[in-house]
């Protein structure tokens, strides 16, 4: 509903929005997920003429996070020595060293369980400087390409 608008009048519709659906049901169908997500507090998503999702955006990535995803920077060691290191730790799924940077990583733990504590424990036992540990947040994107394609 916003697209072609300037920044003033996208806030001004989506507070429209939001204080109509205070005492309306207002039904928006978008592909635009962000917009979806900066203006509804519930969220449907229909595959085939089936509802496969229904939520909050937040319930949403809870239901469809179940793996923990961190985005790490790790100072002190080579590339190779911090990957090994990471893959070694029985938490963690798998690592991916980002490309552009020696000392940027994301690793995904595996289902229900954190790496957290051990990733900062290996860095402290190998002499290594974490500077950077993140939560990486699904997007609803990924929920929706999870949720649709079959």
């Amino acid at each position: 509903p916003t697209a072609g608008l300037d920044p003033n009048q996208i806030i001004e519709i989506r507070d429209l929005i939001r204080t109509i659906g205070r005492e309306k049901t207002v039904i928006l169908s978008s592909h635009i997920l962000a917009e979806v997500e900066a203006t509804c507090d519930r969220i449907l998503i229909i595959n085939k003429g089936k509802i496969v999702a229904d939520g909050t955006p937040d319930n949403l990535r809870k239901k469809a996070q179940g793996q923990e995803m961190l985005k790490l920077t790790i100072e002190g060691g080579t590339k190779d020595a911090i990957v090994k290191a990471l893959d070694g730790i029985s938490t963690v799924d798998w690592v991916n060293p980002l490309s552009g940077s020696d000392n940027r990583f994301e690793i995904q733990s595996h289902a229900n369980q954190s790496s957290r504590r051990e990733v900062f424990n290996t860095c402290v036992s190998n002499q290594w400087v974490l500077t950077e540990m993140s939560i990486v947040e699904t997007k609803l994107e990924d929920i929706f390409h999870e949720l649709t394609m079959n």
